[in-house]
């Protein structure tokens, strides 16, 4: 089933030309907020999604967010074109995530929840990461996607459901049933869209952080992340523990990881 998922990840279509542009915008020193949100504004849909998503609670902002210039001034145009990449990434790929027991709104909100995470969490321990983070914790959950419609194909929905819902570890159940888990897949699908490489890199890690050498850090966070907002029971007592241990782990603050969740 791997060799059938490699196969879906080579044909995908390329990433819309909006994005490269919003990129380019974004690494070009000279290019400031006016030019990203012309470009944004040229996509009716993108605009919606971006300000629906500036408008969550997860962000709390105190005011209603009705324009992509404003929506850009508060995030910044890094966190901005994380949030454009991830919308455009899901819109591209289309979302079924009936294998896995959630809809598509409620899988959008895991990965909103994970990057919300982040930005409030790590921006007290390491800001200089933040931004590298944020993105990845947006996206580390893509694979799903094909993983989902793999399912689907071979008339497991059922089972791989059953597995999913008590799972204390979802890679694997992913491994068992596809031969691969999310965070491979996901690495995968970047890499075939040329994303930068320390950032699939991070991602294909996150399971395994160990062997992430020098990226070791940033592939321990996605760890946490998915442990305390796994798709099964995001936030739960058990899964905010297993990630509390992983921390204690590691050395790191616990305090700190348990306030920002409080605050979410």
């Amino acid at each position: 089933m791997i060799n059938d998922i490699t196969d879906r990840i080579r044909s995908l279509p390329p990433l819309p030309k909006s994005l490269g542009q919003i990129n380019s915008i974004c690494s070009n020193q000279d290019s400031g907020i006016g030019d990203l949100a012309k470009a944004i504004e040229s996509d009716p849909m993108l605009v919606a999604n971006l300000l629906k998503v500036a408008n969550s609670p997860l962000y709390s902002f105190r005011k209603e967010i009705r324009s992509v210039l404003q929506a850009i001034s508060l995030f910044g145009m890094s966190t901005t074109r994380s949030l454009v990449t991830s919308i455009s990434v899901k819109k591209l790929l289309g979302v079924d995530m009936e294998p896995y027991g959630v809809s598509p709104e409620e899988f959008v909100h895991i990965s909103s929840l994970q990057s919300a995470l982040i930005m409030k969490w790590y921006k007290k321990v390491d800001a200089g990461k933040v931004d590298d983070l944020f993105l990845a914790a947006l996206l580390q959950e893509t694979g799903k996607i094909l993983i989902a419609d793999e399912i689907v194909r071979n008339d497991e929905v059922y089972q791989f459901r059953s597995e999913i819902q008590t799972a204390y570890s979802i890679a694997n159940v992913e491994k068992m049933y596809v031969g691969a888990t999310t965070a491979e897949v996901t690495s995968e699908i970047f890499q075939h869209w040329g994303f930068d490489e320390k950032m699939v890199k991070i991602i294909r890690f996150s399971d395994d952080y160990e062997k992430a050498e020098e990226l070791r850090d940033f592939s321990l966070v996605l760890k946490i992340l998915k442990t305390a907002v796994p798709i099964n029971s995001p936030l739960s007592e058990r899964s905010v523990n297993m990630a509390v241990a992983l921390l204690e782990k590691e050395g790191m603050d616990t305090q700190l990881f348990l306030d920002t969740i409080e605050e979410l």
